[in-house]
C-alpha cells in the first residue's frame, strides 16, 4: 500500500487482517461515526505534555503502553487519519518512525475525504486485542535544538517553519521570545492542503515548496509550536521523498531557551 492512500482504495481493502486503522479525530467526531474497525487515539497520548515544550516525545514507557493498548504488532500496516487535514495523523506516523515501525500509510484527506466519498461509517467500537510489542526509540526522524544551531548557515540545510505568518514574524508571541529560527522558510501547514479536494495534500506540493525555497537538494527539519502542525508538513515531505526530520521541541522550546538565536 502506498504512503498516501485514497479513500476508495482503502475501502476496497478493509477486510485485510494486517491493517490497523488509527483515527486521531476528536472523540466526538469518532463517536459520531468512524471507519469500521478503526481504533481511536487521543492526540495527548503522542506528546509529553510538560512545559515549556509539551510537544516533546512521551517516555518510552508511555509509548509502549499506548501501542500495546491499540494492539500494534510488527506485521501491521498502519493507516492513520484525522478530521483536521493531517496534523495529528502525521504526528502519529512520525511517532511510528521513531519506534521503528515503517509500514504505514496516510488516508489522504482523512475523514473529510472519507465522508465526502460516502464510504461506510459505524459507531461500533472495535474489539482490540492488546499486544506485547517491545519498542526501541530511534532518533533519526528527529532533530534537537543543539543540532539545528550547529547547522544554521549551511546552504544545504533548511528549516521549514509550519506556523502562521504572524508567529513567524514575531507579531504573535507564544513563548518567551517571538520570531523565527534564522534562515527558516515559512510555509504554513494549511498551505499544503487542498480545500477543494477535501483537504487532500495539494497535487502541486513539490512545485509549491520549490517556489518558497524548499526542495530535494536540502536536508530539512520542520517544526511549529509543539510539533502538531509540523506533523503534517513532515508527512508531506515524506510523501515527496525529501530528506526531512522534525524538531519535536519546536518553538515552545526554541523560544524559551536563553541562548537560541531568533530573527523577526
Amino acid at each position: 500500500m502506498p504512503l498516501i492512500v485514497e479513500p476508495e482504495a482503502l475501502a476496497a481493502q478493509l477486510e485485510r487482517e494486517d491493517l490497523l486503522l488509527v483515527d486521531l479525530s476528536t472523540p466526538a467526531n469518532y463517536q459520531s461515526g468512524h471507519i469500521p474497525g478503526a481504533v481511536h487515539v487521543p492526540f495527548q497520548a503522542l506528546m509529553a505534555g510538560t512545559p515549556p515544550a509539551p510537544g516533546k516525545l512521551p517516555t518510552a514507557e508511555r509509548l509502549t503502553e499506548l501501542f500495546r493498548s491499540i494492539g500494534l504488532r510488527p506485521q501491521h500496516h498502519v493507516i492513520a487519519f484525522d478530521d483536521e487535514g493531517g496534523g495529528w495523523a502525521g504526528r502519529f506516523l512520525w511517532t511510528l518512525e521513531v519506534i521503528g515501525h515503517r509500514q504505514y500509510s496516510y488516508l489522504n484527506g482523512g475523514m473529510h475525504a472519507w465522508r465526502a466519498a460516502g464510504l461506510p461509517l459505524t459507531t461500533e467500537l472495535p474489539v482490540v486485542q492488546p499486544s506485547d510489542i517491545e519498542l526501541e526509540i530511534h532518533t533519526d526522524p528527529m532533530m534537537e535544538a543543539e543540532e539545528i544551531q550547529q547547522q544554521l548557515g549551511d546552504s544545504s540545510f533548511r528549516v521549514w517553519d509550519a506556523r502562521s505568518p504572524q508567529e513567524y514574524r514575531g507579531e504573535k508571541v507564544l513563548a518567551m521570545k517571538g520570531g523565527h529560527i534564522p534562515g527558516a522558510v515559512n510555509c504554513e501547514w494549511t498551505q499544503m492542503m487542498d480545500p477543494k479536494r477535501d483537504l487532500r495534500i495539494r497535487e502541486d506540493a513539490r512545485e509549491f515548496l520549490a517556489s518558497v525555497g524548499i526542495d530535494d537538494s536540502q536536508r530539512i527539519v520542520t517544526h511549529c509550536q509543539s510539533h502538531h502542525r509540523s506533523g503534517f508538513t513532515w508527512l508531506v515531505g515524506q510523501s515527496l521523498g525529501l530528506d526531512i526530520r522534525a524538531y519535536p521541541g519546536s518553538w515552545s522550546e526554541w523560544g524559551n531557551l536563553p541562548d537560541t538565536p531568533t530573527e523577526q
